[in-house]
């Protein structure tokens, strides 16, 4: 299903507002902006009487931006309902929050999509339908791959690469997914067979094959069937002390294709120094330099309680003995993956704790292009959401970053760099970050930009020197032309209701002959036939209740055309 522009008549003039608008070019334009039912359009394609007829709102001197898009946060799936009954304690404005307070948290900060990052096929039917239930934003998911029976089987049987696109494929398709996200390559599986450890080079106690071959053939396959969003890598040693070895062996592994790396704080460790803990941020960024084809999210984590949520099982495994409070739930899920829900207290004056904090920060300020570093605390595992305007006003204000640094183990200020990064991030910096980059890697078009055509999600900023104030608090919010109101508890009162809710996914071609095969080898692990795992159009829309918005793919099959 796609977007019809709309017959409406209803128009709306943003007047003499400032347009932060990478993906146009536009830094910083005065102009006014039209929307003409659900769109944003050109003054030239309104005749002169509807233009009359327009509702004006005066936006002299503030920030116009389009919605924001947050590529990683854990907004659906089994593990939140397992984190919620672990957590009753938490309250919704904390950092577990209902799905109510979710949507309404995000769309109350200018975001307008939010996309699960880890959703089990088996589950994908719940996830769906627990994003639906968040209301105000458009919503997606990447199907979890990379540790299921059946993926695992071709590559041992030295399956032909076509097959195993078709496979992605047909997954994808299925689960009515818009990526493909692998945790820990193969590391979840091993662990039902008692391996505790697990790089990128080291064989499976079972199918014999590495990591490293996970990660290059499902690099491949998402590029060659034509997503436009990277096989989106949780790397393997999640947390572990002296893992970026592990993370560059993982860029190495993709042999070239496009991948995202997320959470890339939690991979950015070294072990030198007395506590043998230290940053290696400097390391990533060196690799990012020398490797265009990755981009990454960063999983900053901010200090206070949270709970962790994970499909990684052996590295939830490990971090029991860190529980705060002190319990924990592990979840093994059919045969292709499993969960770990433990909750997680972030203090400043532990030296890890807050060496982790630094490290995120270097990775922000040390990549030059903000289009490869994504905003993100990879909610709720490094922080909730609702920290995002702090995280800005940490990037945008050098004086309260220092502040901020002072205040966190003295140890771990010394071991960091951070104190030496005077750089600054620009409002241009955080429409890149947080809107266009967000879109073009996920292939979003019509989405983070306010060029005429794109969808009408505009957020209205007041231009105040305290960043996180500004950014915790728009001025107005206008969803798919809907002029917002923001106060209130009660959203389905103010307008929120009139906000079609919709899934962004994509449909990669395959070839219909090989599902038998692959149907065949899913009986062999499964409780069910694979056949059950399909999601339609009319299930996803009438009765999870969102509406399929469908994006292009561009099948890439020959190896010429990687990056």
């Amino acid at each position: 299903m796609k977007f019809q522009p709309s017959t409406s008549s209803n128009i709306t003039r943003l007047v003499g507002g400032r347009v932060f608008d990478p993906n146009a070019g536009e830094h910083d334009v005065r102009r006014d902006l039209w929307i003409d039912g659900d769109r944003i359009v050109d003054e030239a394609t309104i005749d002169l009487r509807r233009a009359s007829l327009a509702t004006s709102i005066n936006v002299q001197n503030c920030v116009l931006m389009a919605g924001g898009i947050d590529l990683h946060t854990h907004i659906g799936g089994g593990k939140l309902t397992i984190a919620r009954m672990l957590m009753p304690e938490s309250r919704p404005s904390e950092f577990l929050p209902s799905t109510f307070a979710t949507g309404h948290a995000y769309a109350s900060m200018g975001y307008s999509a939010a996309f699960e990052p880890a959703m089990i096929a088996c589950n994908a039917r719940q996830a769906h339908a627990e994003m639906a239930d968040t209301p105000h934003l458009d919503t997606g998911a990447y199907v979890l791959l990379g540790n299921e029976y059946v993926l695992l089987r071709l590559l041992a049987d030295g399956a032909p690469q076509a097959l195993i696109n078709d496979y992605v494929a047909w997954m994808v398709t299925a689960t009515q997914a818009i990526g493909v996200k692998v945790v820990n390559a193969g590391g979840i599986d091993a662990f039902k067979f008692n391996v505790r450890a697990m790089d990128v080079d080291t064989k499976h106690p079972r199918f014999g094959i590495t990591p490293g071959q996970v990660i290059r053939a499902l690099a491949a396959a998402v590029h060659q069937i034509g997503l436009a969003h990277p096989l989106h890598v949780h790397c393997s040693n999640l947390g572990v002390p002296g893992n970026i070895n592990s993370t560059l062996a993982t860029i190495r592994a993709a042999d070239g294709y496009p991948i995202h790396l997320t959470h890339a704080q939690f991979h950015s460790y070294g072990n030198a120094g007395s506590q043998r803990f230290s940053s290696a941020a400097t390391q990533l960024v060196q690799a990012l330099n020398a490797h265009p084809n990755v981009t990454i999210d960063v999983g900053q984590i901010m200090f206070g309680q949270t709970v962790t949520v994970s499909g990684d099982t052996m590295h939830q495994y490990e971090n029991v003995r860190f529980a705060r409070p002190r319990k924990s739930v592990l979840v093994d899920v059919e045969c292709e993956a499993g969960c770990g829900v433990v909750p997680f207290r972030y203090r400043n004056k532990r030296f890890v704790h807050s060496l982790q904090w630094a490290i995120g920060l270097e990775l922000f300020l040390m990549i030059d292009d903000p289009s490869r570093v994504i905003l993100t605390t990879d909610h709720p595992n490094g922080g909730p959401f609702t920290s995002y305007p702090h995280l800005i006003r940490l990037l945008m204000d050098r004086s309260f970053r220092e502040t901020a640094l002072s205040e966190i183990n003295p140890d771990a200020a010394a071991s960091s760099d951070l104190r030496g990064l005077d750089r600054e991030y620009t409002l241009h910096d955080i429409a890149v970050m947080t809107r266009s980059a967000p879109a073009k890697l996920l292939g979003l078009a019509g989405f983070g930009t306010l060029a005429p055509g794109a969808v009408a999600d505009v957020v209205v900023y007041e231009d105040q020197p305290n960043r996180e104030q500004m950014f915790a608090c728009p001025r107005t919010v206008i969803r798919r032309g809907h002029v917002i109101e923001l106060s209130g508890h009660d959203a389905t009162a103010h307008g929120w209701s009139k906000v079609k809710k919709v899934t962004h996914t994509v449909r990669p071609a395959f070839d219909p002959r090989s599902v038998d095969k692959l149907a065949k080898l899913h009986t062999e692990s499964a409780s069910f036939r694979m056949e059950r795992l399909v999601i339609s159009d009319d299930e996803l829309a009438s009765k999870i209740g969102s509406h399929p918005v469908v994006h292009p793919c561009v099948p890439r099959r020959s190896e010429a055309t990687r990056s």
